[in-house]
């Protein structure tokens, strides 16, 4: 692996105009060593950075977003993806081998099984030849296979959210992994940045609703991450029902997911299972205390608690993350800093801003 120096790492963001590209420079701007050379975003092209975030005025006062093409990032350090599903298919064969580190926030390099994207995403992966090559981007569950990876999938804020809240669980074997209920709700900025009818402004003030009922393209991306081990290897075959709710909030995930235990259980056996699970993980609460979107604004930091319910006998999980920090950008950020050998933390908060 390279030895990088300080404030000397170059990077790119390719998609840098949406929100989790935003947040990509945002946390880039207050990053020691990572220096941002070059920011895409076709839409935006030309276009002043500040003009369309004024908040990263402050880091990037002359900048403007670049067009994307064919060469533009060869010999950077690192390349951030923050592309809409599909478009990271096409341009990863040729980034790679051109620059030293990937980073695709996208689906398109998450699941291992490429027969999966035709039966969730109802197309054909054009690149599957390189999905054995990504690893997963989730440090607090699969960090060896992330330290110096060239390729790396960062996963979905949804996933992120279920898999911290069951994963000690499931591979202790405290709960069976098949029969999993996920329900999960996200803040509007989880729908991109791009209007729709379905994030108007109209839409969202004081609703709640479902949405992907049974057909949710990340349920197989929960069940891949609960049925494989630390060093990446399937150890089972884990099965969940997800489904997502938008909320009238900007940001945050709020995930509730039932299991059923394997054997005798108790709320402070669990607790204690998971603080010693999470106990040398910088970005993860566990707590009695119920979780709170609010409280992870702005931080790479996952809450959670757990709890058994003697009298229906369900396993009760809850998490809450920032759906644009520790459930994309700032995940990403982290798996990058792994991958370049930099302390995991570096540039990263673990505490949120309130109220």
């Amino acid at each position: 692996m390279p030895v990088y120096h300080v404030g000397v790492i170059s990077v790119g963001i390719i998609g840098a105009s949406g929100y989790t590209g935003a947040e990509l420079l945002r946390l880039c701007a207050r990053h020691p060593d990572l220096h941002v050379e070059l920011a895409t975003g076709d839409s935006q092209a030309g276009n002043a950075i500040a003009d369309v975030y004024p908040s990263l005025a402050a880091g990037y006062r002359d900048r403007r977003f670049d067009r994307y093409e064919h060469g533009v990032a060869d010999g950077l350090d690192l390349v951030f993806l923050g592309l809409p599903h599909g478009a990271s298919q096409a341009i990863v064969p040729e980034l790679r081998g051109r620059v030293a580190h990937i980073v695709d926030l996208a689906a398109d390099f998450r699941l291992k099984d490429a027969a999966l994207y035709s039966t969730w995403y109802h197309d054909a992966h054009t690149a599957p030849e390189l999905l054995a090559d990504f690893a997963f981007g989730l440090p607090e569950l699969f960090r060896p296979t992330l330290q110096g990876a060239e390729l790396i999938a960062a996963p979905g804020c949804y996933v992120t959210t279920a898999s911290l809240a069951l994963a000690p669980a499931i591979r202790a074997g405290l709960v069976e992994p098949t029969g999993i209920i996920v329900d999960a709700a996200s803040g509007v900025s989880g729908a991109g940045r791009v209007p729709k009818t379905t994030n108007a402004f109209c839409t969202v003030d004081e609703d709640f609703t479902a949405y992907g009922l049974l057909n949710h393209r990340h349920t197989p991306e929960i069940e891949q991450v609960l049925s494989t081990g630390r060093d990446g290897s399937a150890t089972i075959r884990a099965q969940v029902l997800f489904t997502p709710h938008l909320a009238p909030m900007n940001r945050g995930i709020l995930a509730t997911c039932y299991a059923r235990p394997t054997g005798t259980l108790t709320t402070d056996d669990l607790l204690d299972h998971y603080r010693a699970f999470y106990a040398d993980e910088p970005f993860v609460v566990v707590d009695s205390r119920s979780p709170s979107t609010k409280a992870t604004l702005g931080s790479n930091s996952a809450h959670l608690t757990v709890r058994v319910d003697e009298r229906t006998g369900w396993v009760v999980a809850i998490g809450a993350l920032d759906n644009l920090t520790k459930g994309a950008s700032g995940q990403a950020l982290q798996c990058a800093n792994l991958a370049l050998g930099l302390d995991e933390t570096t540039g990263l908060d673990a505490i949120g801003v309130y109220p």
